[in-house]
């Protein structure tokens, strides 16, 4: 007969098992969270969005992403993850307001998860996605970034006793801990936030942080289509889906394509009319949940992004107070905290872009392009940026046989 000891621990050992995945995933969710959202806030606010409008669109993609990553999860027994597109919402923030407003907007949003919801659909419209250039890709989401992260270093000398402290967080995190490098100073901005407000005696209605969802009637114009829309579904493909599945596959799992595309495409369609500009699969913090912090069984892991699922829901009634308090905020603290999450999508974006000998100069068209802002027809600098990559490129592989000859 066991022992009162050995029984104890073959009851426990369910529980110890639950540990590593319960923990990875509540912190895969904080990590994710509080990374980007002020990138999304940003994105949201440069394409017209109000206060109201803005905590919806933060509300609707924490929403609708949660509820993919349980689904997907549950569905497929492996560690799926989803997230909102923080390289699509920096693309937001350089793009500016199109024409018709935030109307215009939510249309190309809309768009972006019709596109989403076809490529798992119709698998010509992968391999149309798989033919645009990597280095161009990057390219142009690297110029879209520059102007974002160049914003800390601005602020410091606008607002330097604002953004200095977040700016210095930032710093000795990464060195220690840089994970927590960006939670943490976010942490601090919301204090020096919290000083602000202190100080100037700001009032921020009650009812301002609740959150709720708000409805706007998508309008759908030419500009928005082309210079929103679909540099916004490139960037989400090629900067978020596909570095999502390669990092799945790291870990040893095989993503389950079509259905994420399904889910994703679904999800943006049914956020974009709240504010959603786009969901997609993790790719950074899809390592938080399929790594071996998520435990050792590999079979067990997907228990880690099941549980970041729930922990999104519960951070989703926080979104509301999140963006009222950085309505708040100092002018530039917001930019900083912004341009610092970026920082490392911006340095992995270049060397991706310039990795090739052969595509470097295209890169470069592509790069400047898009940091410059270029905006014709109304149509803003993103479409430029890749249209103008790749004349040059196709321009210049053109001549290459007779250059040999």
């Amino acid at each position: 007969m066991p022992s009162a000891s050995t029984s104890a621990v073959h009851s426990r050992a369910p529980q110890e098992a639950l540990g590593p995945p319960v923990t990875a995933g509540v912190v895969t969710a904080l990590v994710g969270f509080t990374s980007s959202f002020a990138v999304v806030i940003a994105g949201l606010k440069a394409v017209g969005a109000n206060q109201a409008q803005s905590s919806s669109g933060l509300l609707a993609l924490t929403l609708t992403f949660g509820l993919g990553i349980l689904f997907l999860s549950w569905r497929s027994r492996m560690p799926v993850t989803l997230a909102w597109s923080t390289p699509g919402a920096a693309l937001l923030a350089s793009a500016g307001m199109p024409d018709g407003g935030w109307p215009a907007a939510v249309g190309a949003f809309l768009m972006v998860g019709v596109l989403i919801l076809l490529t798992g659909l119709l698998p010509v419209l992968g391999r149309i996605m798989a033919k645009i250039p990597t280095a161009l890709a990057q390219a142009m989401l690297a110029g879209v970034l520059l102007p974002l992260c160049l914003a800390p270093f601005k602020s410091l000398g606008s607002a330097p006793l604002f953004v200095a402290p977040v700016v210095l967080c930032w710093v000795l995190l990464m060195k220690f801990a840089p994970r927590w490098s960006v939670p943490a100073s976010l942490l601090v901005a919301l204090g020096v936030i919290a000083l602000h407000i202190a100080s100037t005696g700001v009032h921020l209605p009650v009812e301002s942080l609740l959150p709720m969802l708000e409805w706007t009637t998508p309008t759908f114009t030419v500009g928005a289509a082309v210079g929103l829309a679909l540099p916004l579904f490139i960037v989400t493909m090629a900067s978020q889906n596909i570095p999502g599945v390669a990092v799945l596959k790291s870990f040893g799992y095989t993503t389950p394509w079509r259905s994420s595309m399904l889910v994703t495409g679904a999800g943006t369609i049914a956020g974009a009319p709240f504010g959603g500009h786009a969901i997609n699969l993790a790719a950074l913090s899809a390592a938080l949940a399929a790594g071996e912090e998520a435990g050792k069984d590999h079979g067990r892991r997907w228990i880690a992004a099941f549980v970041s699922g729930i922990a999104y829901l519960v951070l989703a009634a926080a979104s509301a107070a999140l963006v009222t308090l950085v309505a708040a905020a100092p002018p530039g603290l917001l930019e900083a905290v912004a341009g610092l999450a970026l920082l490392g999508t911006l340095a992995s974006s270049i060397s991706s872009a310039l990795a090739a000998a052969g595509e470097r100069i295209p890169a470069c068209i592509t790069f400047l392009l898009a940091a410059s802002g270029l905006s014709i027809a109304g149509i803003g600098a993103a479409f430029w940026a890749l249209a103008g990559g790749i004349l040059v490129r196709w321009i210049l592989k053109s001549r290459e046989p007779v250059q040999k000859a």
